[in-house]
Protein backbone atom coordinates (compact mmCIF):
# COMPACT_ATOMS: atom_id res chain seq x y z
CA UNK A 1 0.00 0.00 0.00
CA UNK A 2 2.98 2.33 0.47
CA UNK A 3 5.22 1.20 -2.39
CA UNK A 4 2.80 1.50 -5.30
CA UNK A 5 5.29 0.30 -7.90
CA UNK A 6 5.60 -2.95 -5.96
CA UNK A 7 1.81 -3.25 -6.06
CA UNK A 8 1.92 -2.83 -9.85
CA UNK A 9 4.45 -5.66 -10.09
CA UNK A 10 2.36 -7.94 -7.87
CA UNK A 11 -0.75 -7.30 -9.98
CA UNK A 12 1.06 -8.03 -13.24
CA UNK A 13 3.71 -10.62 -12.39
CA UNK A 14 3.63 -14.34 -11.61
CA UNK A 15 1.95 -15.70 -8.48
CA UNK A 16 3.30 -18.71 -6.57
CA UNK A 17 0.40 -21.03 -5.89
CA UNK A 18 1.41 -22.75 -2.66
CA UNK A 19 0.46 -22.80 1.00
CA UNK A 20 2.06 -24.31 4.09
CA UNK A 21 -1.09 -24.13 6.22
CA UNK A 22 -4.60 -22.73 6.26
CA UNK A 23 -3.20 -19.44 7.57
CA UNK A 24 -0.92 -19.12 4.54
CA UNK A 25 -2.76 -17.16 1.83
CA UNK A 26 0.17 -16.62 -0.53
CA UNK A 27 -1.68 -18.66 -3.18
CA UNK A 28 -4.15 -15.78 -3.49
CA UNK A 29 -1.45 -13.33 -4.56
CA UNK A 30 -2.16 -9.76 -3.45
CA UNK A 31 -5.88 -10.52 -3.01
CA UNK A 32 -8.16 -11.94 -0.38
CA UNK A 33 -10.50 -14.75 -1.35
CA UNK A 34 -13.40 -12.37 -0.71
CA UNK A 35 -11.91 -9.76 -3.07
CA UNK A 36 -11.67 -12.34 -5.84
CA UNK A 37 -15.19 -13.55 -5.16
CA UNK A 38 -16.80 -10.10 -5.00
CA UNK A 39 -14.50 -8.18 -7.38
CA UNK A 40 -13.93 -5.71 -4.53
CA UNK A 41 -11.04 -3.24 -4.55
CA UNK A 42 -10.82 -3.21 -8.35
CA UNK A 43 -11.04 0.55 -8.74
CA UNK A 44 -7.74 1.13 -6.94
CA UNK A 45 -6.08 -1.87 -8.61
CA UNK A 46 -7.02 -0.69 -12.10
CA UNK A 47 -5.83 2.82 -11.26
CA UNK A 48 -2.47 1.45 -10.08
CA UNK A 49 -2.19 -0.42 -13.38
CA UNK A 50 -3.11 2.63 -15.44
CA UNK A 51 -0.53 4.77 -13.64
CA UNK A 52 2.10 2.14 -14.38
CA UNK A 53 1.21 2.10 -18.08
CA UNK A 54 1.07 5.90 -18.33
CA UNK A 55 4.14 6.93 -16.36
CA UNK A 56 6.67 4.07 -16.20
CA UNK A 57 8.91 1.82 -18.25
CA UNK A 58 9.09 -1.89 -17.29
CA UNK A 59 11.86 -1.39 -14.72
CA UNK A 60 9.90 1.31 -12.91
CA UNK A 61 11.79 4.35 -14.18
CA UNK A 62 9.47 7.30 -14.80
CA UNK A 63 8.99 8.03 -18.49
CA UNK A 64 9.92 11.27 -20.18
CA UNK A 65 7.23 12.98 -22.24
CA UNK A 66 3.56 13.60 -21.81
CA UNK A 67 1.47 10.80 -20.24
CA UNK A 68 -1.57 11.88 -22.29
CA UNK A 69 0.26 10.57 -25.32
CA UNK A 70 -0.01 7.09 -23.79
CA UNK A 71 -3.72 7.09 -23.00
CA UNK A 72 -4.53 4.63 -25.78
CA UNK A 73 -1.65 2.41 -24.67
CA UNK A 74 -2.90 2.45 -21.08
CA UNK A 75 -6.40 1.55 -22.21
CA UNK A 76 -5.06 -1.39 -24.22
CA UNK A 77 -3.08 -2.50 -21.16
CA UNK A 78 -6.21 -2.45 -19.02
CA UNK A 79 -8.10 -4.39 -21.69
CA UNK A 80 -5.34 -7.01 -21.82
CA UNK A 81 -5.31 -7.43 -18.01
CA UNK A 82 -9.11 -7.75 -17.90
CA UNK A 83 -9.49 -9.93 -20.99
CA UNK A 84 -11.76 -12.98 -20.83
CA UNK A 85 -12.58 -15.28 -23.78
CA UNK A 86 -16.01 -14.87 -25.31
CA UNK A 87 -18.55 -17.64 -24.76
CA UNK A 88 -17.98 -20.51 -27.20
CA UNK A 89 -20.34 -20.20 -30.13
CA UNK A 90 -21.57 -16.78 -29.03
CA UNK A 91 -22.53 -14.28 -31.69
CA UNK A 92 -21.23 -10.72 -31.53
CA UNK A 93 -24.27 -9.56 -29.58
CA UNK A 94 -22.66 -6.80 -27.57
CA UNK A 95 -21.22 -3.42 -28.40
CA UNK A 96 -18.05 -4.14 -26.42
CA UNK A 97 -15.79 -7.14 -26.82
CA UNK A 98 -14.19 -8.93 -23.87
CA UNK A 99 -11.59 -11.13 -25.60
CA UNK A 100 -8.37 -9.20 -26.16
CA UNK A 101 -6.17 -12.08 -27.23
CA UNK A 102 -4.93 -10.00 -30.22
CA UNK A 103 -3.06 -7.83 -27.68
CA UNK A 104 -0.82 -10.77 -26.76
CA UNK A 105 2.17 -9.54 -28.78
CA UNK A 106 2.02 -6.11 -27.12
CA UNK A 107 1.27 -7.40 -23.59
CA UNK A 108 2.47 -11.03 -23.46
CA UNK A 109 2.49 -11.15 -19.63
CA UNK A 110 -1.00 -9.67 -19.29
CA UNK A 111 -3.01 -11.71 -21.81
CA UNK A 112 -2.58 -15.05 -23.54
CA UNK A 113 -3.25 -15.81 -27.17
CA UNK A 114 -6.33 -17.68 -25.91
CA UNK A 115 -7.79 -14.41 -24.59
CA UNK A 116 -7.27 -15.13 -20.90
CA UNK A 117 -6.10 -11.96 -19.20
CA UNK A 118 -3.96 -11.80 -16.07
CA UNK A 119 -6.93 -11.52 -13.71
CA UNK A 120 -8.93 -14.26 -15.43
CA UNK A 121 -5.94 -16.61 -15.37
CA UNK A 122 -5.19 -15.84 -11.74
CA UNK A 123 -8.80 -16.38 -10.66
CA UNK A 124 -9.08 -19.79 -12.32
CA UNK A 125 -5.68 -20.92 -11.03
CA UNK A 126 -6.45 -19.78 -7.47
CA UNK A 127 -9.83 -21.53 -7.46
CA UNK A 128 -8.24 -24.70 -8.84
CA UNK A 129 -5.67 -24.56 -6.04
CA UNK A 130 -8.41 -24.20 -3.41
CA UNK A 131 -10.35 -27.10 -4.92
CA UNK A 132 -7.30 -29.39 -5.14
CA UNK A 133 -5.73 -28.60 -1.76
CA UNK A 134 -8.40 -28.90 0.97
CA UNK A 135 -5.80 -29.59 3.67
CA UNK A 136 -4.14 -26.17 3.34
CA UNK A 137 -7.07 -23.88 2.53
CA UNK A 138 -10.02 -22.88 4.67
CA UNK A 139 -12.99 -25.20 4.44
CA UNK A 140 -15.34 -22.53 3.12
CA UNK A 141 -12.90 -21.68 0.31
CA UNK A 142 -12.65 -25.31 -0.67
CA UNK A 143 -16.43 -25.72 -0.65
CA UNK A 144 -17.27 -22.76 -2.89
CA UNK A 145 -14.24 -22.67 -5.20
CA UNK A 146 -15.67 -25.05 -7.79
CA UNK A 147 -18.94 -23.16 -8.15
CA UNK A 148 -17.18 -19.77 -8.31
CA UNK A 149 -14.85 -21.10 -10.97
CA UNK A 150 -17.76 -22.14 -13.16
CA UNK A 151 -19.56 -18.82 -12.84
CA UNK A 152 -16.56 -16.53 -13.17
CA UNK A 153 -16.29 -16.05 -16.93
CA UNK A 154 -19.91 -15.02 -17.39
CA UNK A 155 -19.81 -12.58 -14.46
CA UNK A 156 -16.46 -11.14 -15.44
CA UNK A 157 -17.60 -10.57 -19.05
CA UNK A 158 -20.36 -8.31 -17.70
CA UNK A 159 -17.79 -6.32 -15.74
CA UNK A 160 -15.40 -5.97 -18.68
CA UNK A 161 -18.22 -4.68 -20.89
CA UNK A 162 -19.16 -2.14 -18.22
CA UNK A 163 -15.55 -0.99 -17.94
CA UNK A 164 -15.67 0.09 -21.57
CA UNK A 165 -18.82 2.21 -21.40
CA UNK A 166 -18.25 5.87 -22.36
CA UNK A 167 -17.70 8.32 -19.54
CA UNK A 168 -20.85 10.31 -20.36
CA UNK A 169 -23.08 7.36 -21.17
CA UNK A 170 -26.75 8.12 -20.57
CA UNK A 171 -27.54 4.45 -20.07
CA UNK A 172 -28.88 3.54 -16.64
CA UNK A 173 -26.57 0.54 -16.71
CA UNK A 174 -23.65 2.95 -16.77
CA UNK A 175 -24.39 4.54 -13.42
CA UNK A 176 -22.15 3.92 -10.39
CA UNK A 177 -19.77 1.55 -12.15
CA UNK A 178 -16.04 1.47 -12.77
CA UNK A 179 -15.06 2.57 -16.25
CA UNK A 180 -11.69 2.64 -17.97
CA UNK A 181 -12.25 6.34 -18.73
CA UNK A 182 -12.63 7.14 -15.02
CA UNK A 183 -9.63 5.00 -14.12
CA UNK A 184 -7.37 6.70 -16.66
CA UNK A 185 -8.57 10.16 -15.60
CA UNK A 186 -7.76 9.33 -11.96
CA UNK A 187 -4.37 7.95 -13.00
CA UNK A 188 -3.47 11.14 -14.86
CA UNK A 189 -4.42 13.17 -11.80
CA UNK A 190 -2.43 11.01 -9.36
CA UNK A 191 0.73 10.82 -11.45
CA UNK A 192 3.62 8.31 -11.25
CA UNK A 193 3.52 5.44 -8.81
CA UNK A 194 5.18 6.03 -5.45
CA UNK A 195 8.22 3.80 -5.03
CA UNK A 196 9.52 4.76 -1.61
CA UNK A 197 8.21 4.09 1.88
CA UNK A 198 7.28 6.27 4.83
CA UNK A 199 9.35 5.58 7.93
CA UNK A 200 7.83 6.57 11.26
CA UNK A 201 10.19 7.87 13.98
CA UNK A 202 11.03 5.58 16.89
CA UNK A 203 9.33 7.77 19.47
CA UNK A 204 6.04 7.54 17.55
CA UNK A 205 6.34 3.75 17.31
CA UNK A 206 6.79 3.59 21.09
CA UNK A 207 3.79 5.88 21.58
CA UNK A 208 1.59 3.68 19.37
CA UNK A 209 2.69 0.53 21.18
CA UNK A 210 1.77 2.07 24.54
CA UNK A 211 -1.85 2.87 23.65
CA UNK A 212 -2.92 0.22 21.14
CA UNK A 213 -5.18 -2.66 22.23
CA UNK A 214 -3.15 -5.72 23.17
CA UNK A 215 -4.47 -7.98 20.39
CA UNK A 216 -4.26 -5.35 17.66
CA UNK A 217 -1.06 -5.71 15.58
CA UNK A 218 0.98 -2.50 15.74
CA UNK A 219 1.66 -2.88 12.00
CA UNK A 220 -1.99 -2.03 11.27
CA UNK A 221 -1.84 1.38 12.95
CA UNK A 222 1.65 2.08 11.64
CA UNK A 223 0.62 1.32 8.05
CA UNK A 224 -2.49 3.48 8.30
CA UNK A 225 -0.48 6.43 9.62
CA UNK A 226 2.19 6.02 6.94
CA UNK A 227 -0.47 5.72 4.22
CA UNK A 228 -2.15 8.85 5.55
CA UNK A 229 1.09 10.83 5.42
CA UNK A 230 1.78 9.65 1.87
CA UNK A 231 -1.73 10.37 0.54
CA UNK A 232 -3.02 13.40 2.48
CA UNK A 233 -4.21 16.11 0.06
CA UNK A 234 -3.20 19.72 0.62
CA UNK A 235 -6.79 20.94 0.96
CA UNK A 236 -8.21 18.37 3.38
CA UNK A 237 -7.42 16.46 6.56
CA UNK A 238 -9.24 13.37 5.24
CA UNK A 239 -7.83 10.51 3.17
CA UNK A 240 -9.91 7.89 1.35
CA UNK A 241 -9.63 4.53 3.10
CA UNK A 242 -9.66 1.64 0.57
CA UNK A 243 -10.65 -1.06 3.07
CA UNK A 244 -10.79 -3.95 0.57
CA UNK A 245 -7.29 -3.09 -0.67
CA UNK A 246 -5.92 -2.95 2.86
CA UNK A 247 -7.48 -6.38 3.44
CA UNK A 248 -5.64 -7.64 0.36
CA UNK A 249 -2.40 -6.07 1.55
CA UNK A 250 -2.60 -7.77 4.94
CA UNK A 251 -3.69 -11.07 3.38
CA UNK A 252 -7.10 -11.55 5.01
CA UNK A 253 -10.26 -9.69 6.00
CA UNK A 254 -9.25 -9.16 9.65
CA UNK A 255 -8.32 -5.57 8.84
CA UNK A 256 -11.81 -4.50 7.77
CA UNK A 257 -13.87 -6.83 9.92
CA UNK A 258 -11.90 -6.77 13.13
CA UNK A 259 -8.95 -4.42 13.47
CA UNK A 260 -10.42 -1.11 12.26
CA UNK A 261 -13.03 -1.00 15.00
CA UNK A 262 -10.34 -1.59 17.64
CA UNK A 263 -8.19 1.41 16.77
CA UNK A 264 -8.61 4.11 19.44
CA UNK A 265 -10.32 7.29 18.19
CA UNK A 266 -7.55 9.26 19.91
CA UNK A 267 -5.30 7.99 17.10
CA UNK A 268 -7.50 7.64 14.03
CA UNK A 269 -10.98 9.01 13.31
CA UNK A 270 -13.16 7.57 10.57
CA UNK A 271 -15.99 8.97 8.48
CA UNK A 272 -18.20 7.77 5.66
CA UNK A 273 -20.18 9.82 3.16
CA UNK A 274 -21.75 8.90 -0.17
CA UNK A 275 -20.41 5.38 0.26
CA UNK A 276 -16.79 6.55 0.54
CA UNK A 277 -14.86 5.58 3.67
CA UNK A 278 -12.39 8.20 4.90
CA UNK A 279 -10.09 8.64 7.85
CA UNK A 280 -7.76 11.13 9.46
CA UNK A 281 -4.91 10.76 11.91
CA UNK A 282 -4.94 13.01 14.96
CA UNK A 283 -2.02 15.48 15.14
CA UNK A 284 -0.55 13.85 18.28
CA UNK A 285 0.18 10.73 16.21
CA UNK A 286 1.80 12.42 13.24
CA UNK A 287 5.58 12.87 13.09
Amino acid sequence: MLNEWQEFLEYTGPVTYKADSKKDTSWLGRFTFEALRDFSGLSRILTILARGFLFHVPDGVVLDGQPREKIDYARRGLCAWCSVPERVGAKQEWQYRTDFGPLYEEFPTLVGEDGQGWFCRHFHTAMAFARDNPKVVRKVYFEVSGDLNKKFDAEWRKKVRQFQMPLFSSSADGAWIIRFDDVIADALELGPLRQGTVDLPDDLLVKIEAVKPKKLPAEVIQTLIAYYIANKPEDSDWVVLPVANFDCWFGDTNFGRKYLSQIPEDIIQRSSSFGVSRYRVLPDYLP
